[in-house]
């Protein structure tokens, strides 16, 4: 695919997604500078192995900081010319925001704050940053639109990616930065985070260890795969939003507006059972599974199913990787890195 940016900072290039994304703006001869603060929410050493592998190009720059630290942040936007910045750097686990909110706050929040104002002073082309599936909350009509009303958010991570759809929606509306928010779904995959089901599955039945399956089992999610993810984002950074010319006050559409700030679902729009997804993993590894049957935790949803309808039509991709090839993909992975 043809890229039409040459110069891209993505945040939170560390991590699993933003990882996998500068691999690829790399590959397409971006020059990209990651920022990320390295924080030990999990374990740094995965972290420092994603980057090591970036920092083998020369076309990859990086800086150790948080988002909450303006001084430095303004510092690395004012040393590049970005065309495009992918925010992708925040505190990521739905449980653990019950844990320490602030947390939340400092880096979803103020953080995001920090990265506006970044934009808006250098003159930024293009915002592209991470919501959330699960902003969707307490809603039950599938599958989840991006046209749907979000007002009732069940968890504080939830909370803080809608404002930053808020947000950045403001920013649109005063400086005309153009801003596009994208609603991921359960993505998994090779250099997943280990606080994630598919990761904490692998590592517990090859330990011969039980693994925790919430709500008995009985839970849905729309399991989307890293390739999938990263191939949309990529698609949505060449697409600037434009103002929808249909937009009412009368009746405003969650999903556009009448200023260039747009939000997308990328999802796999086929939601797979935590029974079924378990069933795969353990065909994939050969082994069964010693079950510990949980009720629903807070904060967590029964189900999430991906609308794809607007990505279809605005950059032309529909996620399509199929589970059985993504779990093979990280178990294979899985054993490789750490010698299982």
């Amino acid at each position: 695919m043809n890229l039409n940016y040459k110069n891209v900072l993505v945040t939170g290039a560390a991590g699993f997604i933003g990882y996998h994304l500068s691999k690829r703006l790399i590959e397409n001869r971006c020059k990209v500078t990651g920022i990320d603060n390295m924080n030990p929410y999990y374990d740094v050493k995965l972290k420092e192995a994603r980057l090591a592998r970036l920092t083998t190009s020369d076309n990859f720059s990086f800086a150790k900081i948080n988002l909450e630290d303006l001084t430095n942040l303004e510092h690395v936007f004012k040393e590049h010319d970005f065309d495009v910045v992918v925010n992708l750097a925040a505190q990521a686990g739905v449980r653990y925001s019950l844990e320490n909110p602030h947390a939340y706050v400092d880096a979803n929040v103020v953080g995001f704050v920090n990265i506006l104002e970044c934009c808006r002073h250098n003159h930024i082309k293009h915002l592209v940053f991470a919501s959330s599936s699960s902003v969707y909350g307490a809603n039950t009509l599938m599958p989840f639109s991006v046209h749907h009303n979000i007002d009732h958010p069940v968890s504080l991570y939830a909370a803080t990616k809608k404002s930053n759809e808020l947000m950045a929606h403001t920013y649109s509306h005063l400086y005309g930065l153009p801003c596009t928010g994208l609603r991921f779904f359960t993505v998994y995959g090779p250099w997943g985070r280990p606080d994630m089901a598919l990761f904490l599955f692998t590592k517990a039945i090859l330990e011969g260890k039980p693994i925790k399956v919430f709500n008995h089992g009985k839970m849905q999610r729309d399991f989307t795969y890293i390739d999938d993810i990263v191939e949309g984002v990529v698609r949505v950074m060449a697409k600037k939003p434009e103002p929808d010319p249909s937009w009412t006050g009368d009746s405003p559409d969650p999903g556009t507006s009448y200023t260039n700030y747009k939000v997308y679902n990328i999802g796999n729009n086929q939601p797979v059972s935590l029974n079924h997804f378990i069933e795969v993993i353990e065909d994939t590894l050969g082994k069964k599974a010693e079950k510990e049957l949980m009720d629903l935790q807070p904060g967590d949803v029964t189900a999430t199913y991906a609308n794809v309808d607007d990505l279809v039509n605005d950059v032309g991709f529909k996620p399509s990787t199929a589970i059985e090839v993504g779990i093979k993909n990280f178990i294979e992975w899985y054993k490789a890195f750490y010698g299982a």
